[in-house]
């Protein structure tokens, strides 16, 4: 899954440590058991043995995704993408409504995305993971895959022969070489389906950054907004890309500078172009802002593989969706809302 650590939660100074709601406070835990990234949430309760209790229920929720959409294990009991992947081009398989959603919406983000996101797609990205992965543990002999293998599994990503039966939940694969890969998408489907349950069931005031996929709600204890720190692609900078004021709102940033490997002193990100098969070179780093998590997630990627001018069209017909563009120069670009946000 796409594993891009690139949005972290920082906090304002705290005046006090009065709460949100009277008698709450300030609680904070990170983990990185889940969707193979490290994440933060930071919640208002009213002590820590009632945020301990709410975390474990936080943590089992999300880990039922981290479960349901891995492609890489299995799990007892369980039919996952994993499953699909392996068994789906022979015949129908019966999965948890959770997929069939995720699915569904992975379609819809296909005709948005007008292709540059395709969760289909994953017979080239399999190509692409296991050259990184090879790169990444012996740096001397890294390589580029060859293209005749890329074009070739490139003809196995139609998203037409992923066929969904909502009526039987089952999932079957028209084309036998056909492979999922949900990362584009995944880890922003659980972050905002888990955080909705949690605002109406644990807190009112929380931030949960899954992976750098940022979910807000509700006020600080100052009754501010919440700050989120864009990280900078520039590596050498030691300073944030910038800072945004968000509640009710997601922000998720894909990026170019955290999983990558590198071939003869250049390196080629985890993000992989639809149309040219090899690392989009557009940019260094988009940010996303928007109130649903998932779309957030998609439209990340799905810009990273556009030109600037066509993803900027793309966001200002979007209701409620505001961008930030860093290219490889490290200038930045911004949708017509999007500055309204930086603090």
């Amino acid at each position: 899954m796409k594993r891009i650590i690139s949005v972290f939660l920082i906090i304002a100074t705290l005046l006090s440590l009065s709460a949100c709601s009277q008698g709450e406070k300030r609680y904070e835990k990170s983990f990185i058991d889940l969707f193979d990234t490290a994440s933060t949430l930071i919640a208002y309760d009213v002590s820590q043995e009632s945020f301990d209790e709410h975390f474990a229920q936080l943590h089992e929720k999300l880990e039922e995704y981290n479960r349901l959409f891995d492609i890489y294990h299995d799990y007892d009991g369980i039919n996952n993408i994993k499953t699909l992947n392996d068994t789906a081009g022979t015949e129908p398989v019966e999965v948890d409504e959770r997929i069939i959603d995720l699915l569904l919406y992975g379609k819809e983000v296909y005709r948005l995305s007008g292709g540059n996101t395709n969760i289909c797609f994953g017979a080239v990205l399999e190509i692409w993971h296991d050259y990184r992965e090879k790169g990444i543990n012996d740096p001397d002999s890294a390589e580029l895959p060859e293209y005749e293998n890329l074009l070739e599994a490139s003809g196995h990503t139609d998203i037409d022969d992923l066929v969904i039966n909502e009526e039987d939940g089952t999932v079957y694969f028209a084309d036998g070489y056909l492979k999922l890969d949900v990362g584009a998408i995944a880890k922003g489907y659980a972050c905002r389906e888990v955080c909705k349950w949690a605002k109406e069931n644990l807190w009112q005031s929380f931030a949960l950054s899954l992976g750098g996929n940022v979910y807000t709600a509700g006020l600080k204890e100052d009754g501010e907004r919440w700050n989120i720190s864009v990280e900078n692609p520039d590596t050498s900078s030691q300073e944030a890309l910038c800072t945004v004021r968000v509640s009710g709102l997601s922000v998720v940033t894909s990026g170019d500078y955290q999983r990558y490997y590198t071939v003869e002193g250049r390196n080629y990100c985890h993000i992989i172009n639809t149309e040219t098969l090899m690392p989009s070179e557009y940019f260094s780093g988009i940010t996303v802002i928007c109130e649903d998590s998932a779309l957030a997630d998609a439209l990340s990627t799905t810009l990273f593989n556009m030109p600037y001018d066509d993803g900027r069209e793309l966001v200002e017909g979007l209701d409620g969706v505001e961008a930030l563009w860093c290219d490889k120069e490290y200038k930045q670009y911004y949708s017509s809302g999007f500055e309204e946000f930086i603090n």
